[in-house]
Parts: structure tokens; C-alpha cells; sequence
């Protein structure tokens, strides 16, 4: 089994720190007058937040401009997270949700990331809100997406063939658990025969993520006991 969580907006919240990265980036290009105003940034890949800029801006998304912004948006991001130290933090619920989960999972069960992020910025946001990636069998990142453009969808399937590697069996859809909190992740769940778990401690109601076919929406992740039985359903504990 494989529960895959996604880092913001549901495991974390940086207090807009990427989002300011990401517009000092593109100062730093196109000049003063750059906003990301019109850019939708919520359960979306930075590769393609980075191919809005740049079209945005009359540019090619080629693999030259999308690997020059991703630079730039990386340079700035450290900064802009220590300006968020104070207000950076896990959400409800998420660190004993964790540690529940990896006391009581049997070992079969995989507690991973799937996230928009690149690697080198969702380690650091992690990092800074106490939750180390380390604490993950399997990353699924934002650029790990085979697809052209890239998308969303394919990454429970990178997620499932990693766990394929690690433990020498492959996964029915059914056996694995995306977490997160925009329809983004609900779909990605759905296009693989997964499940979704959404928490609306992003920018989507409990009544939007039910309507985009959640298999089950909660507020947050506080309810413990119950988060861990409903993710390990599946499991053969």
C-alpha cells in the first residue's frame, strides 16, 4: 500500500514564501513591473506555473527558459522562507497523522510525497516546518512527469513504479492513497483508480473537494485516530 501526501496546502503552509520566490524571480528577468497576478499556482506543477510565466511574457516554455527560471525561483526561495519562519508551519493534525502512521503501519505500507514542488524547494519547505523528507519512502515531484506538457496525472503512477522497485510488487489503484487538497489531487487519485483524501486547508472548501469526487473531505487532519483507520483500510494490518 502507498499513501502519497501532498506538501502545500497539506502538509505545510509557508505563508505565500514560494509564490514570492517566484515573483522576485521574475523581476529579477523581466523587470519591476512583473506580477504573477492571472498565474494559478494551488495543487499545479512548477514546471508548468514556470511555462505560464514565460508565456505570459511572450516566451517559449523550451527546456532553456523553463531550467533559466527554475534557477532563478530556486536562488530566491531560502530567502523568502526564513522572511516566513515565524508564520511557516505543519498543519493541523499533519505531524501526529505521521507519526501514527509510521507507528502502526505494517511494513508494506509506504508513506510517501507527491508534490508540484521541485525537489530542491519542497525539501526546503519541509525542512523549515519540521517535517524532513527523510520522514518519506518515495518522492514524487513536480518535474517527474513523462508527459509533454507535463501533468499531474501521471504522478501516482511514478509513484506506484518507485514503490514497485523498493518492495518488489506492483500495486492496484485501489492500494494506494493520494492526500491533498486541491481537485488537482483528486483527479490524479481518479486516473489511476486511486483514493483521494482532500482537507481543506488550502483554498477549497470540504463542499468543493466533495464535488470534485473526493472519496472522502475533511477540514484537516486533527481526527487521528480516524485518519489513520480510514488510510489503512486497505492495508492487511
Amino acid at each position: 500500500m502507498l499513501l502519497l501526501f501532498d506538501i502545500d496546502g497539506t502538509l505545510l503552509s509557508t505563508s505565500g514564501a514560494g509564490t514570492r520566490a517566484f515573483t522576485r524571480a521574475g523581476r529579477d528577468w523581466f523587470g519591476p513591473d512583473f506580477s504573477t497576478e492571472g498565474i494559478s499556482f494551488a495543487g499545479r506543477l512548477d514546471p508548468l506555473i514556470i511555462a505560464d510565466v514565460l508565456r505570459q511574457r511572450g516566451l517559449p516554455a523550451n527546456a532553456e527558459n523553463t531550467a533559466r527560471f527554475r534557477t532563478e525561483y530556486c536562488s530566491h526561495l531560502p530567502a523568502e522562507l526564513e522572511r516566513s519562519r515565524e508564520s511557516a508551519r505543519a498543519l493541523p493534525g499533519v505531524v501526529a497523522l505521521l507519526d501514527a502512521l509510521q507507528a502502526k503501519a505494517p511494513p508494506h505500507v509506504a508513506i510517501g510525497l507527491l508534490t508540484g514542488n521541485y525537489p530542491e524547494t519542497g525539501t526546503l519547505k519541509l525542512d523549515l516546518c519540521g517535517i524532513p523528507a527523510r520522514r518519506f519512502s518515495i518522492h514524487v515531484w513536480g518535474d517527474e512527469s513523462p508527459s509533454d506538457p507535463p501533468t499531474r496525472d501521471d504522478l501516482p503512477r511514478v509513484g506506484m513504479d518507485k514503490y514497485t522497485r523498493q518492495h518488489g510488487r506492483q500495486l492496484k489503484g485501489e492500494e494506494v492513497v493520494v492526500i491533498g487538497d486541491t481537485p488537482f489531487d483528486v483527479r490524479c487519485a481518479q486516473a489511476h483508480g486511486c483514493r483521494s483524501l482532500a482537507v481543506a486547508t488550502g483554498h477549497h472548501s470540504v463542499q468543493q473537494l466533495k464535488d470534485a469526487g473526493a472519496d472522502r473531505a475533511e477540514a484537516d487532519l486533527s481526527n487521528t485516530a480516524q485518519m489513520v483507520a480510514w488510510l489503512l483500510g486497505t492495508a492487511a494490518v
